[in-house]
């Protein structure tokens, strides 16, 4: 038999060659798993006024404070800074920037913390409020805590203070929403967090994941000595009775070992502003400025179409809402500033408070 240009062919010289002879392949070596990056100890001063919104149940108003509280600080001035933990990412509903040029599904906030590089905010879902958005994408944080905890111990749970610090300095507050029932990313954020604000209901589901965040508390305590409990805040109660106050205070203390402290202002229920608020993604202060801008319900129903459904109007309860969380924001914020500087005590209620 001849080859290529009549040259025969010879089994011999393939065998010499190693032409036709079946050769092991041997799999390319994987790539050594890069280490996770060294723990490097945050700026503690910059994070002096981090605030983690921690209930272990959900449906308590942890993201609606976030939202409205910052939102309505941004609105008089202040610069802040939101982390969503969450990976329901409800503050992007609340805001109004659900699948927007902002939402990331969690995609940054998840690479800073495998990276151990800073945060990267989303600038300017409101003017002056940040956002560093949650989603989906932190479903792969948790296995990331989970080996980083197996290799390092809890000392692990240091990262988001570690790419937090570099940008917190830049703002007056930093909210960070936390997701209920999943204790790594609770207890990321108490690393982080100087101060707790726990939302609750007046009911029992509300008062036992109090209850379980005074555990969490105790143990981020001995990563984080200088964690404190700023407060404790009732959430769409439509009860503000002495008896009901008195409950939820007994249940702060017995969660965080006598310590009681719970905000003399509370959010009301208002189940139709509630509804406007996720369906439009506005907060409580920005609907009652276009429910008062809005024109009479008989005008608007004269220039509806025939045969036309009405149309949907702003509940006014919007005001009272909004009213609410000024109060709040005020109450905070003068709590905030007495524990900074004990010596001052002046009331800010109706004042400017001062970041």
């Amino acid at each position: 038999m001849t080859g290529p240009a009549g040259r025969p062919r010879s089994s011999a010289g393939r065998r010499e060659r190693g032409i036709g002879r079946v050769r092991p392949v041997r799999p390319a070596p994987e790539p050594a798993p890069e280490p996770a990056p060294e723990p490097v100890a945050p700026d503690r001063e910059a994070l002096a006024r981090t605030i983690a919104m921690v209930n272990d149940k959900g449906g308590v108003g942890k993201t609606s404070l976030v939202a409205n509280l910052a939102g309505q600080f941004a609105a008089a001035g202040y610069r802040c800074l939101l982390v969503d933990l969450n990976r329901q990412a409800n503050l992007a509903d609340d805001l109004g920037f659900r699948d927007g040029p902002a939402d990331d599904q969690g995609a940054g906030l998840l690479m800073s913390v495998v990276a151990g590089t800073p945060l990267r905010p989303a600038a300017d879902v409101r003017p002056g409020l940040d956002i560093v958005p949650g989603g989906a994408r932190l479903a792969d944080l948790v296995p990331v805590m989970v080996s980083r905890v197996q290799e390092r111990g809890r000392d692990a749970f240091g990262v988001l203070a570690e790419v937090l610090a570099p940008v917190a300095g830049d703002y007056d507050l930093v909210f960070v929403d936390c997701p209920p029932e999943t204790t790594i990313l609770t207890d990321l954020a108490l690393t982080a967090a100087r101060w707790v604000l726990m939302p609750t209901k007046s009911d029992g589901g509300g008062l036992v994941g109090m209850r379980l965040v005074g555990e969490r508390f105790a143990l981020a305590r001995e990563l984080n000595p200088d964690l404190g409990l700023l407060g404790a805040v009732l959430f769409a109660t439509g009860s503000r009775s002495r008896v009901v106050h008195a409950e939820v205070r007994d249940a702060v203390a017995q969660a965080f070992g006598g310590h009681s402290p719970l905000f003399t202002t509370s959010i009301r229920h208002a189940e139709r502003t509630a509804q406007d608020a996720r369906r439009l993604g506005r907060l409580a202060h920005e609907l009652e400025q276009e429910a008062a801008a809005q024109p009479a319900w008989w005008a608007a129903l004269r220039e509806t179409a025939a045969g036309a459904p009405p149309p949907r109007r702003l509940s006014t309860t919007a005001a009272s809402v909004a009213g609410d969380y000024r109060d709040l924001g005020v109450e905070l914020l003068t709590l905030l500033r007495t524990a900074e500087d004990p010596t001052s005590t002046a009331d800010a209620r109706g004042q400017e408070a001062t970041p």
